[in-house]
């Protein structure tokens, strides 16, 4: 399909969860649409889309009146530090109770009859599913975004299978720590051979009514009602999982890995405008330049990963006693508490063969030659952007759905290595040399850039296609 005619330009309206992990991939399907002939308006928080002028190299934001910006509040109070990720329940709770009618208002807004070209569907993170309830109103078409994996969503459209089979709520808060989480969840057919820590973490509680669990099992149960579901993966990838999806919901469309359609089709001013919330680095890109093929492990565990100041050190000499090239993200929030220092023996030891930035162009990073695997927190970003790049990873997972995308990374599509620990440095040291000069380092090489042709060959260009023409614009 090409682009539409300007007589008959729909217009979409995207809105992200306010996190830096949903903002990614919004944007790249919007900057899709748009090369297909869309009207965009995007439409961030309040709090992170001053983060987004701030980060950016020039003024990108404006550079067409067919992709427009505009925001609605949180209904946070103001946070103190610009440069944090909010937190993850904190967002969850007030977007779904306050966001709904700032929301209607902004879409009256863009509905004013001087408007060129009215409101004609919406694409919503499916952690803003308040946006269904304006979408009727209005009677057009919404998609509903799952950011995560598709095995992460089908893992959270279990939540109530495991609260049935006697798995959520824990019994005891020692069944954190006593080996109850490598229970084999035996319940979901699809999932064979997952523990129960290998299912996202928010049912690692003793409370039954734990806010996440029950907004994860609502958002999945509204999601029902959207026009369509859609996700950031390619079928070869997650096959049988999203065939189940397809039984439950009533249409599913993977369209992935984003990035890599969006960098074919996109056209250059566009491909300007960044959707990060910190400003890059690029000069780790020369850095880059002078490294060996396939000998850097790119270390970065993403924007919502907090880690303690010994976890911190932990890792910092697991990579220094790995001997290996590296180069490593330390977001400014990484660290909870007061001290993120890094050792001075630390920096002195890998002066050499380290370097450290505070943010970088991750996509552009993978794709650079000289790397050769990724310590990840295993979120589904980092996870398909590691895949399409033909990187294999070592994983960490902090949170939510990262557990899942670990699991799957490591025993179905075997690219990766878990580090099971708390961070130890002696097995950080001897999974980074596994992974970057052994044998089985150079097997997972190779599948990885199996699972990367693959990618290439999807058919979710086809399939975004069928989305706009089956769903966005439907008459």
């Amino acid at each position: 399909m090409g682009s539409i005619s300007a007589m008959k330009k729909p217009h979409a309206v995207c809105i992200p969860f306010p996190a830096q992990g949903h903002i990614n991939p919004m944007l790249l399907l919007a900057k899709i649409l748009h090369s297909k002939g869309f009207h965009i308006t995007f439409v961030n928080t309040e709090f992170n889309h001053q983060r987004l002028v701030k980060s950016q190299v020039l003024d990108a934001l404006n550079l067409y009146t067919s992709f427009q910006f505009e925001t609605i509040p949180d209904g946070l109070p103001p946070a103190e530090n610009l440069d944090a990720t909010q937190d993850i329940p904190s967002l969850c709770k007030s977007t779904s109770e306050t966001c709904l009618e700032p929301f209607k208002k902004l879409l009256s807004k863009l509905n004013d009859p001087a408007t060129a070209s009215p409101v004609s569907c919406i694409v919503s993170d499916s952690a803003m599913s308040f946006t269904l309830d304006a979408a009727d109103e209005l009677g057009i078409p919404e998609v509903l975004f799952w950011t995560t994996s598709a095995c992460g969503f089908l893992a959270y459209a279990h939540y109530n299978t495991l609260r049935q089979n006697g798995f959520f709520p824990l019994k005891d808060s020692a069944d954190l720590t006593n080996g109850f989480l490598d229970t084999i969840v035996d319940c979901i057919p699809s999932m064979k051979g997952m523990r129960l820590k290998d299912m996202p973490s928010f049912i690692q509680s003793t409370d039954p009514n734990e806010f996440m669990v029950d907004f994860s099992i609502r958002e999945c149960a509204r999601s029902k009602k959207a026009s369509a579901i859609i996700l950031n993966t390619f079928e070869d990838l997650e096959q049988e999982v999203l065939n189940e999806l397809s039984s439950i919901y009533p249409s599913v469309f993977s369209i992935g890995p984003l990035h890599t359609i969006a960098n074919n089709m996109v056209d250059e001013d566009l491909k300007l405008l960044g959707s990060s919330l910190w400003k890059e680095d690029t000069k780790c890109m020369e850095w880059l330049d002078s490294k060996d093929i396939n000998s850097v492990v790119y270390v970065n565990f993403g924007s919502i990963t907090v880690m303690t100041s010994q976890q911190l050190i932990e890792f910092s000499w697991g990579l220094a006693n790995s001997n290996q090239n590296f180069l490593w993200v330390i977001r400014p929030d990484l660290v909870s508490g007061d001290s993120r220092m890094l050792p001075p023996e630390f920096i002195e030891a890998t002066c050499e063969r380290g370097l450290l930035t505070s943010w970088c162009p991750q996509q552009k990073v993978l794709n650079h030659p000289s790397i050769g695997g990724f310590l990840t927190h295993s979120g589904w970003n980092s996870t398909i952007e590691s895949i399409s790049s033909g990187v294999p990873m070592i994983c960490w997972p902090f949170f939510a759905e990262q557990p899942t995308n670990c699991w799957y990374t490591c025993y179905q599509w075997l690219i990766g290595m878990e580090i099971e620990s708390d961070a130890d440095r002696k097995e950080v040291e001897r999974i980074v040399r596994t992974l970057m000069v052994e044998e089985k380092g150079k097997e997972m090489r190779k599948m990885a850039m199996v699972w990367k042709k693959k990618a290439e060959s999807s058919p979710s260009l086809l399939n975004i296609d069928k989305l706009i023409n089956q769903v966005l614009i439907r008459s």
